[in-house]
């Protein structure tokens, strides 16, 4: 069982906290970090303290208790909005956010990626800009993250071993020719460290790990918080608004409570770490007659340049049994595509990693909307099947934006976040390509038939309130501190200039230790 001391319990009319609104990878390190330099936080997290005892490694019932199944809209013509329009997303609601539910890849955004726009020029349609920050000057928290989190192949942490489907990739891989193939860096504890077991290789990592092998804000960073006696959790605590003084500076986040009654904690400075959906509405919902757009909206940036990643996936049917759902869900990655290399068609890069869903979800995402022989066939051989998960680089664009849903209202009565998106060309032509490397390295290990499968709700949500260099062009600035409002920051994906290749939970981690060292040093010049 976890240690949750909740040791500390802040006056609603404390306005000495910083109130962190999200308690994930960016809202549960932020939060964590400040209350060991003994700043006061409250996080207020609108899911359930589901501890890992409560864990259910059962895919559809563990989907009802940890995913954020509040209504949403979709609009554009990405498939997601025909298979799944109230669904745009796959993430959590639940302390811990969607660490809890992520595979563990940590990847550090290589040195090209965070100059998209000098790298890849002038691309027609695509809103492209260096990033305010350069990879030189993360590596050192870069460093910090992989150390907390416990990251495979770092600080001499062996890698994890290879399953069955891993060993699969790895055979076709090498015969296809690509030469950086491996069980990858893995925020997956391969031995017993910092207090956390060893994994198990149990599987069911989407679902929670119920030994705490996989790093989550929920049983490493909110309880170290906590501990130090100057953080409070409250879960069940869905911010509502962000209000400000006459002066435009944040002084208070209205939430709705366990019981759905309205509260006021008042704040010192605001992060909000909501996740690339929850973070733009709050803002937008936040308008006032000094902000008419919605907070920290001069630029209308805010929920503009929503990226998911592209993504897709390639399965393999082969004549001897694989059992890929044995053993961690992202057992292995093919890192060869992650270059930039425009002679492929497309500029970005991509990365192959494996996944294993169970049989449900398999059913469920391979083709949303089939039926027939060939459906069936394919559930059929799903003892014999290998899959592989493709992560790539797509590009923002203006008009893939989170907007307020005209005329639909949640629980609370508030405005549903829409999701627009539209694949840019750019995408397209790498899915098209990266749909045929994979099929190749299937081939390539023996595989009978190999199966295309589109996007499902997004996992990796970035963008909608980027760091930008000049306040015109984005929402904060490099420490995730928003242009318009001193004293209020974006401390999630939500700040990602552009989405690199890179599964972006290691990065996110990485801002919010930074960020951490900023707001201390903030508030010790009273600056905000």
């Amino acid at each position: 069982m976890d240690n949750y001391g909740n040791t500390k319990n802040f006056s609603l009319d404390d306005d000495s906290v910083v109130v962190v609104v999200g308690s994930g990878a960016g809202g549960g390190t932020l939060a964590s970090e400040l209350a060991k330099k003994g700043i006061g936080v409250v996080v207020l997290e609108a899911g359930k303290l589901n501890q890992r005892a409560s864990f259910i490694p059962d895919e559809w019932p563990s989907f009802h208790q940890l995913a954020w199944l509040d209504e949403r809209t979709t609009s554009g013509s990405w498939r997601i909005a025909h298979d799944f329009p109230n669904l745009p997303a796959w993430i959590c609601k639940t302390v811990g956010g969607t660490s809890v539910h992520w595979a563990g890849a940590s990847l550090r955004i290589q040195p090209h990626e965070f100059k998209a726009r000098t790298t890849y020029g002038n691309l027609p349609g695509a809103n492209l800009l260096d990033w305010p920050l350069t990879r030189e000057e993360l590596d050192p928290y870069y460093a910090r993250a992989e150390d907390k989190m416990g990251v495979t192949r770092t600080n001499d942490i062996p890698g994890l071993p290879g399953n069955n489907n891993f060993k699969v990739m790895y055979a076709g891989a090498t015969k296809a020719g690509y030469k950086k193939c491996s069980t990858g860096r893995m925020a997956i504890n391969s031995e017993t460290r910092d207090g956390r077991s060893h994994c198990y290789q149990r599987g069911f990592c989407f679902q929670g790990c119920i030994f705490g092998a996989k790093w989550s804000t929920l049983y490493v960073e909110i309880p170290e918080g906590q501990a130090t006696g100057h953080m409070e959790l409250r879960p069940e605590a869905h911010a509502a608004r962000i209000e400000h003084d006459q002066n435009g500076k944040v002084t208070a986040v209205l939430y709705f409570d366990a019981a759905g009654k309205l509260q006021r904690q008042k704040a010192r400075a605001v992060a909000v770490a909501g996740n690339s959906i929850e973070t733009p509405r709050l803002l937008l919902l936040s308008e006032s007659s000094k902000y008419p757009a919605g907070l920290a909206n001069s630029s209308d940036q805010v929920g503009r340049n929503y990226m998911r990643h592209l993504t897709a996936s390639v399965y393999g049917v082969f004549q001897k049994n694989v059992d890929m759902y044995r053993g961690t869900t992202m057992a292995g990655i093919i890192a060869d595509e992650e270059v930039f290399d425009p002679s492929r068609g497309f500029v970005g890069g991509f990365h192959m990693e494996t996944i294993s869903l169970g049989l449900a979800f398999y059913a469920a995402f391979l083709n949303p909307g089939a039926w027939g022989k060939e459906f069936a066939e394919a559930m059929e051989a799903y003892s014999r099947t290998a899959g592989m998960w493709i992560v790539g680089e797509d590009m923002p664009q203006t008009t893939n934006r989170v907007t307020l849903s005209q005329g639909v209202k949640d629980q609370f009565g508030l405005a549903v976040p829409n999701v627009n998106f539209d694949d840019h060309p750019n995408d397209i032509a790498m899915r098209e390509y990266s749909y045929q490397r994979g099929e190749a390295v299937y081939m390539a290990a023996g595989a009978d038939k190999t199966y295309r499968v589109p996007p499902y709700p997004s996992t990796h949500n970035l963008g909608t309130c980027r760091m930008s260099e000049k306040p015109e062009d984005g929402v904060c600035n490099n420490y995730g501190q928003t242009h318009d409002i001193p004293n209020l920051f974006i401390s999630d994906g939500s700040q990602f200039t552009t989405g690199a290749s890179e599964n972006p939970t290691l990065t996110i981690v990485t801002l919010a230790l930074r960020q951490a060292d900023y707001i201390a040093q903030q508030m010790k010049a009273n600056a905000i």
